[in-house]
């Protein structure tokens, strides 16, 4: 005969093994969501990366070795693509509710904005043309001290003085990488420097002409606005400074069919840009943006030399860094002391 204690145990041996499903279950609902949500994000990172490195590579590649010399005419081509599938992910594919211009000024406002993206993007592809995409990152990453500079004077918004004092390694770093950029170029660092102030400009301008809830955008509507606007800005003159722009054009697509692809591809890969920008934004946090995003300009920088084969010297490399980490704490001062 059993006793009266072994029934008990396997009694409860069953009902431990039961509460262990069940919690073994009940793990599983939490852990798979989660993990899901983990490797959207890791997918939608690398899609990032990819999409932002891979614009700037081929905009390189384009504009400096395969001959392709017109910056503002490449700048109209990645607007014309933004136009268009700006258009097809809102209206069709709904990734954002679409946002309505509700008002003759705040369509002279999105128009402002335009303009200054434009040049903007303008005078980054033309640094590419005579800088090394690891200088032209270098100095790009400046853009957190003009931003500074440019919210200060046109709001008088002013920021703990240890904020501001993360901005000194900033710039120190871009001085110490020009002194040892080996190909540098000054007209090619006046249009980098000109293209991040005027970034900033940008952000700053945002912030004080879109600020009233009715009339903001977000990034995504914002850009469905801005390209159509800077396609009519950049076709004259693309045709006026860049007069021979078709001609060549033609003429490098009959040499090489790829032409039309590469030049397609760069195209599509400046929306993807923007819109990888936006959902890496809306599912990760400040931190985790700002983190990745200086990432990237690192991994930026050393795929480019692998690629191009461009020289680099310690001071260069070692002046980047310094900004790199500057603006990693300004970032951080940023956060912590609002």
């Amino acid at each position: 005969m059993r006793s009266k204690s072994s029934y008990e145990n396997e009694s409860n041996k069953g009902i431990a093994k039961q509460n262990g499903e069940d919690s073994e279950g009940k793990l599983g609902k939490v852990v798979s969501p989660n993990s899901k949500e983990f490797l959207f994000i890791c997918f939608l990172v690398t899609l990032w990366y990819s999409s932002n490195i891979g614009v700037i590579l081929l905009n390189k590649y384009l504009l400096s070795n395969y001959g392709f010399k017109f910056p503002i005419f490449l700048t109209m081509c990645h607007m014309s693509a933004c136009s268009v599938l700006s258009y097809v992910s809102i209206a069709f594919f709904k990734v954002v509710p679409q946002q309505m211009i509700k008002s003759r000024s705040q369509f002279i406002k999105i128009a402002t904005l335009s303009i200054v993206f434009c040049g903007s993007v303008v005078g980054g592809n033309i640094s590419l043309r005579y800088l090394a995409v690891s200088f032209n990152q270098a100095v790009g990453a400046t853009t957190p001290f003009f931003t500074a500079v440019f919210a200060y004077l046109a709001t008088f918004k002013r920021e703990a003085w240890i904020t501001y004092a993360a901005l000194v390694p900033v710039v120190t770093g871009v001085v110490i990488a020009s002194g040892g950029e080996p190909d540098f170029h000054l007209f090619g660092f006046i249009m980098c420097l000109s293209a991040t102030a005027a970034r900033a400009f940008k952000s700053v301008l945002q912030g004080i002409l879109l600020s009233s809830e009715g009339e903001k955008l977000n990034s995504m509507n914002l850009l469905l606005y801005m390209s159509p606007i800077a396609v009519i800005f950049l076709l004259p003159a693309a045709l006026i400074m860049e007069p021979n722009v078709i001609e060549v054009t033609l003429a490098l697509g009959r040499e090489n069919k790829s032409m039309w692809l590469l030049l397609l591809l760069n195209s599509v890969t400046a929306y993807a840009a923007n819109l990888t920008n936006f959902l890496v934004t809306k599912h990760t946090s400040a931190l985790t943006l700002q983190v990745l995003g200086n990432a990237k300009g690192a991994v930026a920088v050393v795929i480019s030399i692998l690629l191009f084969k461009n020289p680099v010297t310690i001071i260069g490399m070692g002046g980047y860094t310094i900004t790199v980490l500057g603006v990693a704490a300004y970032g951080e001062t940023k956060r912590r002391f609002r």
